[in-house]
């Protein structure tokens, strides 16, 4: 079965940097979306980074646009989250997700298969 494993996540200063991994198992990566998405306490999970598998095209939310590079490794079947300038609104669940098909790469209820998510805090 599709299987999502995310690590990486930690406790860092503000300014500070975090790369997350994904490690993707179960499924043939290929002709899927790649996302990462983030739940913050009380608030809705939101999508951050996606990535298309074939082709490497990809959305940022605007909140990280500059700050945060989704890629790829299809040769280990991993995505990356490499987050810089980290801020303390950052901190939340980061979870690594597949789907398709997408229509709205950073839409949540597009994507079918789901991490359990690693945490990421960030101190002011």
């Amino acid at each position: 079965q599709v299987q999502l494993v995310e690590s990486g996540g930690g406790s860092v200063q503000a300014g500070g940097s975090l790369r997350l991994s994904c490690a993707a198992s179960g499924y043939t990566y290929s002709n899927y979306w790649m996302g990462w998405f983030r739940q913050a306490p009380g608030k809705e999970r939101e999508g951050v980074a996606a990535i298309y598998t074939d082709d490497g095209s990809s959305y940022y939310a605007d909140s990280v646009k500059g700050r945060f590079t989704i890629s790829q490794d299809n040769a280990k079947n991993t995505l990356y989250l490499q987050m810089n300038s980290l801020k303390p609104e950052d901190t939340a669940m980061y979870y690594c997700a597949a789907g398709r098909p997408v229509w709205r790469p950073l839409g949540r209820y597009d994507y079918n298969y789901w991490g359990q998510g690693t945490q990421v805090t960030v101190s002011s």
